[in-house]
């Protein structure tokens, strides 16, 4: 029997693939959006104890897109022609694992995060970015995106229930069924169900936003800030049932709390799916998004899950206009 991980995002990885800001829809957050994304990426790429910095293949829709992000990012990236419909590439990327017969590459059915969103050339560029990895692609049939899967590299999953059993996406899919294809290809041994994401959360509840795992048995969740922190109750809803939880291993799972962003007032006027759990590791640098000014006191208790990191804040306010900040539009390839 083939053995099969998804490792955790701390391993080394060969390259992290992401996508410039184009489209249309980011009017007047575009060039906010990819100065953000200049200094998300270069904090990302910065070598680590070894000396060795992080490879970044970084997707261009047309001309005008290449020369913006060769400009801003130089040769500390390679450049690739490609059509995508948006930058979130952890959703319409392959979610990569490691087998005894080399890199696979899972592709989910994609439907626009339920519908709402359904762009040209986001349903492709999934196998754009595995065949640049040479990795075999295998196709799920149903419906799911990679921010909605969370890994700790020896066995455990955390999901959300309003996003992978939600009726836009599958209507007749069960967890046990969820559970059984997971750990089929993906090699997991143990599900962490939650059951729903942040307020404003154009994805329906990606867990990305939610928990994420510092280390195998060390889970990261945030905590209210100020008056009026929209996710007050989902919080509190999180950490009870990360603290009830085992992992793959029986382990009981170690908590621990940031501070969020609280209210972030998106376009419309009501909460921004802001969260700083929407990190991204580096061989050097946690790059966690930063929005106000909570961000200091979560990079000081971030600090305390990545020991052998640097925490560091970038800020992610113009990319939190299209929905989402530097998890989501980034996409790990292991070595």
């Amino acid at each position: 029997m083939t053995t099969r991980t998804v490792p955790h995002e701390t391993a080394p990885q060969s390259v992290i693939h992401t996508a410039w800001p184009y489209h249309e829809d980011w009017a007047e957050s575009l060039e906010g959006a990819r100065t953000e994304f200049t200094e998300f990426l270069s904090l990302v790429a910065a070598p680590g104890a070894t000396g060795k910095a992080q490879k970044l293949v970084i997707y261009v829709a047309n001309a005008e897109a290449e020369a913006s992000a060769r400009q801003a990012l130089g040769e500390r990236a390679v450049y690739v022609r490609a059509a995508y419909g948006d930058v979130w590439t952890r959703d319409t990327g392959p979610v990569f694992v490691k087998t005894d017969e080399g890199l696979k590459a899972l592709r989910f059915r994609f439907n626009g995060w339920g519908g709402k969103y359904e762009y040209p050339g986001d349903e492709s560029i999934g196998a754009v970015i595995a065949k640049r990895a040479g990795a075999t692609i295998e196709t799920l049939d149903w419906i799911c995106e990679g921010g909605a899967l969370e890994f700790d590299g020896e066995g455990t999953a955390i999901t959300t229930r309003d996003v992978v059993l939600n009726p836009n996406r599958n209507p007749r899919l069960s967890e046990a069924q969820v559970e059984a294809d997971l750990k089929r290809t993906c090699g997991i041994e143990k599900v962490i169900w939650l059951d729903d994401g942040l307020a404003g959360d154009h994805t329906d509840g990606h867990i990305d936003n939610v928990a994420r795992f510092a280390a195998p048995g060390v889970v990261v969740t945030q905590r209210p800030s100020g008056v009026g922190d929209p996710n007050t109750a989902l919080y509190a809803r999180t950490i009870r049932a990360l603290k009830q939880a085992r992992d793959a291993r029986g382990r009981v799972l170690k908590v621990i709390e940031i501070p969020s962003p609280g209210f972030v007032e998106s376009l419309d006027g009501g909460p921004a799916a802001a969260s700083h759990m929407n990190w991204i590791i580096g061989p050097r640098h946690v790059v966690m998004p930063a929005y106000n000014r909570y961000a200091e006191e979560a990079v000081r208790s971030l600090s305390h899950a990545f020991p052998d990191h640097e925490v560091v804040a970038s800020p992610a306010n113009h990319i939190l206009t299209g929905g989402g900040a530097f998890h989501c539009v980034t996409n790990n390839q292991p070595e």
